[in-house]
């Protein structure tokens, strides 16, 4: 029985022998935290954009089939 136990505990697969282990090993190891919150913070301050001219148009209460309305904005967005 005790030749059994230390079998099992001897062939359990380690990041060496077993591929998947080691590449997670691998990317936990170059895990750079920094760099993720430089991404969500540039994604949140894009949606932020996104909603403040969502409301700015929503206020303006544009006729959108004015196709001279839609120029002027157009030409107002472009500088």
């Amino acid at each position: 029985c005790s030749s059994l136990v230390s079998f099992c505990f001897f062939s359990l697969p380690t990041a060496s022998t077993n591929p998947k282990a080691a590449l997670k090993s691998k990317i936990v190891a170059e895990f750079r935290p920094q760099s993720l919150i430089d991404e969500l913070l540039l994604y949140k301050r894009s949606e932020d954009q996104i909603e403040l001219k969502e409301k700015q148009l929503s206020t303006m209460r544009v006729d959108v089939c004015s196709t001279e309305t839609l120029k002027c904005l157009k030409g107002k967005a472009l500088g």
